[in-house]
């Protein structure tokens, strides 16, 4: 084991993904954790037989996933396994349209001819140009830091520029995508890959064009045993590397000297190490963790993506001919939704998004019963009176879901939990309950997330969702990757 000593302050997915990377690379690493358990937004509950995946519910590019079992030479079948689904989700418009979106390209392409007023040809363009924006990008800006000057000197940098009028960055993604479709249920379908970083499609740029392409070309899956599974064979596997993990041992301070990391406090112990990597929210680590660094507050106080309100339901009955286990979302025009972003508020009837998934594998709740995982995007935590706000959204909703259902929702609940903006917020620490740090409703929004490193303290690192590249399971992955290159390439 090597004598150079790193530490990971939190065991959210990209603490638990850079701890691998670092322990591959050998480093004797350790990492503190203020919860009893791992995975932070990436977790579960069970409760009186029924078991809930309490944050993301939808996994893609697995591929992020293997490379950790790859680099750490270890089998992937001894500790994870997945399936890749053939309905990505289900989708009840107000109208009475309904939609099957198929992970399957072709597949995809026909049922929405058949159901909105669309031709395959534009369908099939739109899909291209989004692969084509990906391609452009995502080697510099998600798999390299944004911060050094040695991403802006390549090949791939220079062919971005060359088509930066094909990336839609000047036009919202909204505004792109009705000038794609006509069909207002299409827009709003496009539209809603906004939320899948917690931003407004009238607000974030065209270049969101590209999540279609990720969901499209490399497939939705089902990780055996829920998404938490990812959690905890990644936590598994980082132990079996070495990496210790201290769990209800929340951080008081990172202290420096002289420019350079050189121990954190956790109750009272100084505990040295030469590497520091924060996996905590970006805020609270400076407000809390950093006390005696000058903050960068342009940064800080950029506003929140939006936050969840979670009905976490243990329903007494099943619905084969629903296909909830395939995801569902209840959606409804764009007013409301804009209502979400523009006016801070969940409205008189949350009908944006509605997204149900229900049980995977019969583990998951009691003979004759499913698991509901019922959500609704929200503004992150302002101080509003959400108390008030839950108690109407939640009518709202079981009202919504039995008109489009044709089921009488309520009298079937017979169990219930609630995760809320400010729940998220004392859980994981993320600032106002915000899902994935800063939002991205601008266009300079991957360039103002806070870098991986921090420039004037040797040896401090952050990942997670709250920096760059930003939030989501693929993204977190990244950061723990992009944070280990950093640190080989000062090796």
């Amino acid at each position: 084991m090597s004598s150079k000593k790193a530490i990971i302050i939190g065991a959210g997915i990209g603490g638990i993904a850079t701890s691998i990377r670092l322990a591959v690379q050998g480093f004797n690493v350790s990492v503190y954790e203020a919860n009893s358990y791992p995975g932070g937004k990436l977790t579960s509950f069970e409760e009186k037989g029924y078991r809930f995946d309490m944050g993301p519910s939808l996994f893609t590019m697995p591929q992020f996933v293997e490379e950790l079992f790859l680099l750490a030479q270890k089998p992937i079948k001894d500790y994870f396994s997945y399936t890749q689904k053939d309905v990505v989700a289900n989708y009840f418009y107000e109208d009475g349209t309904t939609f099957t979106a198929y992970a399957n390209q072709k597949k995809f392409i026909d049922s929405a001819t058949k159901t909105f007023n669309v031709k395959s040809e534009e369908l099939e363009k739109y899909f291209e140009e989004s692969k084509k924006k990906y391609d452009l990008t995502a080697s510099i800006f998600l798999e390299k830091s944004l911060h050094k000057a040695a991403t802006y000197f390549s090949k791939e940098t220079l062919k971005a520029l060359v088509f930066s009028s094909q990336l839609g960055i000047n036009t919202s993604l909204s505004a792109y995508n009705s000038k794609s479709f006509t069909d207002e249920r299409l827009v709003q379908f496009f539209n809603r890959f906004a939320t899948y970083n917690g931003s407004s499609p009238y607000k974030t740029p065209g270049i969101m064009s590209m999540i279609p392409h990720l969901e499209q070309y490399y497939g939705t899956y089902y990780p055996k045993g829920g998404m938490q599974s990812i959690t905890s064979s990644l936590t598994k596997l980082a132990e079996d590397l070495g990496v210790k993990f201290h769990y209800n041992s929340l951080v008081d301070q990172v202290i420096v000297e002289q420019n350079k990391i050189k121990a954190i406090r956790v109750k009272g112990e100084r505990i040295e190490a030469d590497i520091v990597v924060s996996n905590s929210d970006i805020v609270p680590t400076y407000r809390k963790l950093l006390k005696t660094q000058k903050a960068p507050e342009k940064i800080l106080k950029q506003p929140r993506s939006s936050s969840a309100l979670i009905f976490y339901w243990g329903i007494k009955g099943t619905f084969p001919e629903l296909d909830l286990h395939n995801l569902f979302f209840s959606a409804d025009y764009k007013g409301e939704f804009e209502q979400i972003f523009e006016h801070n508020t969940i409205g008189d009837d949350p009908t944006v998004y509605v997204n149900i998934s229900s049980k995977e594998e019969k583990e998951d709740a009691p003979d004759g019963c499913e698991n509901w995982f019922t959500m609704i995007n929200v503004p992150s935590n302002t101080n509003q009176n959400w108390d008030e706000l839950i108690e109407k959204a939640r009518k709202s909703i079981l009202k919504k879901l039995s008109r489009l259902l044709n089921i009488d929702i309520e009298p079937l609940i017979e169990f219930e939990q609630i995760l809320e903006p400010r729940t998220i917020e004392s859980r994981t620490q993320s600032y106002q309950g915000a899902l994935y740090g800063a939002s991205s409703n601008n266009k300079f929004a991957a360039f103002l997330r806070h870098p991986n490193f921090k420039s004037n303290i040797k040896g401090l690192y952050f990942c997670g969702g709250s920096v760059h590249p930003g939030g989501g399971i693929p993204l977190c992955l990244l950061s723990g990757k992009i944070v280990a290159d950093l640190i080989e390439q000062k090796s």
